[in-house]
Parts: structure tokens; C-alpha cells; sequence
């Protein structure tokens, strides 16, 4: 993925932050989405990509024994999601202002990291965006193995789950979409992983025709 010198520096400094909980994987993936959702949502790249790059580099401050306790499916200790966007906004903050980012950008950067996952309403249309890229993490092939793996739930369950939530949990008609798109190949890994090696081919093969 191309993306601005600029932002290259921001994610190389952001790197060890983000080595734990899976974030740089995670990050990757969801600056994936975010540069689909800036083209047709037409947000502020520079707002956007720094705000994906740094929204989970918090997490680095608490303990990594404690992070199952802070968010999934039944987190007894929620408070600890809101310190990682507290201290998350903080180190942004100071990577920004050391590689003399405007300090326009920076406030609402910042702002974006200080909610992107307790703030129920967005304040923009980049924070929209940074949101939504956030959330379709969990419909890509490698961020539902990990979220399969880290909260021990059944496929089918998990599948469920997600395909119901689209409409009240995206706040874009782009991410909407993409969600769907993501969840129908979702669907489609599951039924092939029940098929055997024959029926695969078969399927493969039908499929494309």
C-alpha cells in the first residue's frame, strides 16, 4: 500500500507501540480499508491516515495480561479501553509534534484517538472513517481468525453476530457495503472448509463460470 512519506514515518515510529495485541497486523488491515473508504467518503487523508496509524499505540501501556479484560464479547474491566485511547492520544501526540506535523491536524487527530472506540457519536467525517476502518478489521479472513482465536466463540456464532450488526454498527454506506462484500466471502471460506478436497475443486470450478 502506498501512502505519503510523511505517513511512512508516522507508522515507523508507531511500530513498537504497536507490538502487542496483534495491533500491527491489525493496523495494517484497517489502513487497508481506510484508503478504500477515502475515496468515496471523501475524508481528510491527513487526518485519516495518521488517526489509523496511532489509534491503538495506547494499548502498549497496559499490561498485556489484562487486555481481554478491557473489551470482546464480556469485558469486566471496560475501563481500561478508555485509558488505552486516553494514553493512545497522548503518545500520538508527542510522535506527531516530533516529526512537526501541522498542529491543526494534530488537535484532531488527537481528538479522533481520545474516542475511537468509546465515543458512541462521531465528530467528523474523518472520525467516520477512522471508525469504520476500525470495525472492518474484524470481517477480514486474518482479523477473524485472530478475533475466533482470542475470544474462543464459534464460527457460526461469530458470523451471526456480524452479519447483524452492519447496518447499526457502520457509519458509512461505503463501509456498509464492503462489510456485506467481506461477510459473503467470510461465508464462503466456511462452507468450503466442510467441503472435501473433490468437492472443492468442483466448487472452484462452478463458481466462476
Amino acid at each position: 500500500m502506498l501512502i505519503k512519506p510523511i505517513h511512512q514515518k508516522i507508522f515507523k515510529k508507531a511500530k513498537p507501540f504497536l507490538r502487542t495485541r496483534k495491533n500491527l497486523i491489525h493496523t495494517r488491515i484497517a489502513l487497508h480499508y481506510a484508503l478504500n473508504l477515502l475515496q468515496s467518503e471523501k475524508g481528510d487523508e491527513d487526518v485519516v491516515i495518521p488517526a489509523v496509524l496511532l489509534h491503538d499505540v495506547g494499548w502498549k501501556t497496559i499490561p498485556a495480561n489484562l487486555h481481554l479484560t478491557a473489551f470482546g464479547p464480556n469485558p469486566s474491566n471496560p475501563k481500561l479501553a478508555r485509558a488505552h485511547e486516553v494514553e493512545g492520544a497522548k503518545i500520538a501526540g508527542a510522535i506527531l509534534k516530533d516529526l512537526q506535523y501541522p498542529s491543526e491536524k494534530i488537535k484532531e487527530i488527537c481528538r479522533i484517538i481520545r474516542g475511537h472506540d468509546t465515543r458512541k457519536r462521531p465528530i467528523s467525517r474523518n472520525d467516520r472513517i477512522v471508525k469504520d476502518a476500525d470495525k472492518l478489521w474484524r470481517y477480514s479472513r486474518k482479523g477473524m481468525a485472530i478475533d475466533l482465536d482470542r475470544f474462543r466463540v464459534p464460527r457460526t456464532n461469530y458470523l451471526n453476530f456480524l452479519g447483524k450488526i452492519i447496518n447499526e454498527w457502520f457509519l458509512t454506506p461505503t463501509a456498509r457495503e464492503m462489510a456485506k462484500r467481506e461477510m459473503t466471502s467470510r461465508r464462503r471460506e466456511k462452507e468450503l472448509g466442510r467441503l472435501k478436497p473433490k468437492e472443492i475443486r468442483h466448487f472452484k470450478i462452478h463458481s466462476i463460470e
